[in-house]
């Protein structure tokens, strides 16, 4: 397991380790979504000023297209909220008003509010994750994220990032591949 990302080399001078090796950068609920779904996941800490994937990017010099953000939707329908977290990679964005909206079964989808975001996904701003999001959150993993080696992702706080297969996001509970989540910008 470990050296996942470093023999890659997309991550240069990060030296990801696995995760379980510096529990100090996880809370806790990722770090037991980590333990007991993904363990092959890998973190690197990082500045927390620079968390933004594009930052992130241009700081760090990592690829666009290693990057993958969570986004999470929120509708109602019938006075029932309606909610999802959907991944999709940095350079492409998440079809909120076709794909997401239809399959929350809403008249109208939107991203989620970022007090509501840090609130009811238990985690920071910047760092949300779908590894480690409270019961109830189904994940939808846009299929190219799906099909990327590894991706760089959230770990639930701003200082830090973790990578693994991207496919590895189809473990997690309520995990659902979504071809044509997102498209291009």
């Amino acid at each position: 397991m470990y050296g996942l990302a470093k023999l890659a080399g997309v991550f240069g001078t990060l030296n990801p380790v696995p995760a379980l090796e510096r529990p100090d950068l996880l809370p806790d609920a990722v770090l037991a979504a980590v333990r007991d779904v993904v363990p092959r996941a890998e973190v690197f800490e990082i500045d927390p000023d620079h968390a933004d994937t594009e930052t992130l990017c241009q700081v760090y010099d990592l690829p666009m297209e290693a990057m993958a953000n969570a986004v999470l939707v929120l509708g109602r329908r019938g006075g029932e909220e309606r909610r999802a977290c959907c991944m999709t990679l940095a350079h492409r964005r998440v079809d909120v008003n076709n794909v997401a909206r239809r399959r929350l079964d809403v008249r109208k989808a939107s991203f989620a509010p970022m007090d509501y975001a840090v609130a009811e996904s238990g985690m920071e701003y910047g760092g949300i994750t779908p590894v480690g999001l409270p019961a109830g959150w189904p994940v939808w993993v846009d299929g190219a994220v799906a099909d990327t080696d590894l991706v760089c992702i959230g770990a639930g706080v701003r200082g830090a990032k973790l990578v693994l297969p991207g496919a590895d996001l189809l473990l997690l509970p309520g995990a659902e591949r979504v071809d044509g989540l997102a498209r291009d910008l």
